[in-house]
């Protein structure tokens, strides 16, 4: 037990403790009666403006090679000899297969032989037709012996010209033993060994031969975003007369940027029933074939300029329940005001906003957590230029570029 002194001790100062709390509780009630107004709070905001803004959209597709040629024997015999390496690069012309030449050399030798003996004979016919035909105009022979010169002759003529299509067939197929490059361009695996049989005309390809410098990018872009497009356009919001309007960029498989620029050549007139998408082929050039062809690539498509385009800072726009944007701004009289908007897309780290929003509204976007709608709050102007997240600054500046 401690002594009564001690005891009393105690006591004495928990009242004075007590009387001190109730004195601080009855101050503090005393300065909330008086209605001493708290400042109102602070809270960063941004002009809205009109400006210049690139969209850009992208799309995925596959790199297709810019020619491509089946190599296939058009006769029939046995591969002698294989004279290309596999995977190099061969050029038009170029000897690829040597087929057994043998017995088309020979059918080409009788060819010859033939040809000239029917021109052999034709010298002969032709004096005897012609004597014939003056002894026929002094009638020193009958009709009859004059026609089967004639027609000796003729039949002549005709055997040298069969003869030499013959010639000329049996070299043609002759030519063919020596299988060569139809296009300039990388060739692959081959698929024919030698000795190997073929055939005139095979189904199935010795190799095959790709071009792809340059080489086509093929994207497809549905028939729902080409619709929308083109109502963008005929409203005015989008123009596509713009500088580099057929430029298009390439981003690779390993995010990287493909650093040379293609072009956009056409867009397909059908569209696929089984995707709803239209074809776009872009050609790039390729020169240290970097793009292979059946690469998976992203294409960056300009879509157009929108002259008149508003953007915000994606941290001012919050969503409500239903997934709706919205912002908050200050009125004329520093009134927090909520206001619904609408959004196309984003445009780097910022919204571009289609609805909602005019220019010349200030929008909160900094210390929203601090203001609600109704409240008064004091608005401090953010140097767009020095946001953490490095927002456009104002219209002279270059265009933004839309991803």
């Amino acid at each position: 037990m401690y002594p009564k002194s001690v005891v009393y001790t105690l006591r004495k100062k928990s009242v004075v403790f007590v009387m001190l709390l109730c004195g601080l509780v009855l101050m503090g009630c005393e300065r909330q009666q008086t209605g001493t107004p708290l400042p109102p709070p602070e809270v960063g905001i941004i002009e809205v403006y009109e400006q210049k803004v690139v969209l850009t959209t992208e799309l995925s597709g596959r790199t297709t090679a810019y020619l491509i040629a089946e190599v296939r024997p058009q006769v029939s015999g046995i591969i002698q000899k294989r004279r290309f390496k596999e995977g190099s690069v061969v050029k038009a012309g170029q000897v690829l297969y040597q087929v057994d030449s043998a017995p088309f050399q020979a059918v080409h030798d009788s060819a010859v032989a033939s040809l000239a003996r029917a021109e052999a004979n034709l010298p002969s016919l032709k004096s005897r037709a012609e004597r014939y035909r003056d002894l026929l105009t002094d009638k020193a022979v009958s009709q009859q012996d004059f026609d089967d010169v004639d027609s000796a002759f003729k039949q002549a003529k005709a055997d040298v010209a069969y003869w030499q299509a013959s010639v000329e067939s049996a070299r043609i197929n002759l030519d063919y033993t020596r299988i060569t490059a139809p296009i300039s361009g990388r060739i692959g695996k081959s698929n024919m060994t030698e000795g190997a049989l073929v055939t005139a005309n095979q189904p199935a390809p010795l190799a095959t031969i790709q071009q792809f410098n340059p080489i086509y990018v093929d994207v497809p872009q549905s028939t729902a975003e080409l619709l929308r497009l083109k109502r963008r356009v005929d409203s005015g919001s989008l123009d596509q007369n713009g500088e580099g309007q057929q430029k298009v960029k390439l981003i690779l498989e390993d995010d990287m940027t493909y650093p040379l620029e293609g072009i956009l050549k056409f867009r397909d007139v059908t569209v696929d029933p089984t995707t709803g998408t239209i074809t776009l082929r872009a050609v790039f050039p390729n020169p240290e074939d970097v793009l292979l062809p059946g690469m998976f690539v992203r294409a960056v498509m300009q879509e157009g300029i929108n002259e008149k385009a508003i953007l915000i800072p994606q941290q001012a726009v919050s969503r409500d329940f239903k997934g709706n944007p919205l912002v908050l701004m200050i009125d004329h009289g520093g009134t927090v005001q909520q206001r619904m908007i609408t959004v196309d897309r984003a445009v780097g780290n910022q919204w571009l906003v289609t609805s909602g929003l005019i220019p010349g509204d200030k929008v909160i976007v900094e210390g929203v957590q601090k203001v609600r709608p109704g409240v008064m709050a004091e608005a401090v102007t953010v140097d767009q230029a020095g946001m953490q997240n490095h927002q456009v600054e104002n219209t002279n500046k270059p265009a933004a570029q839309a991803d």
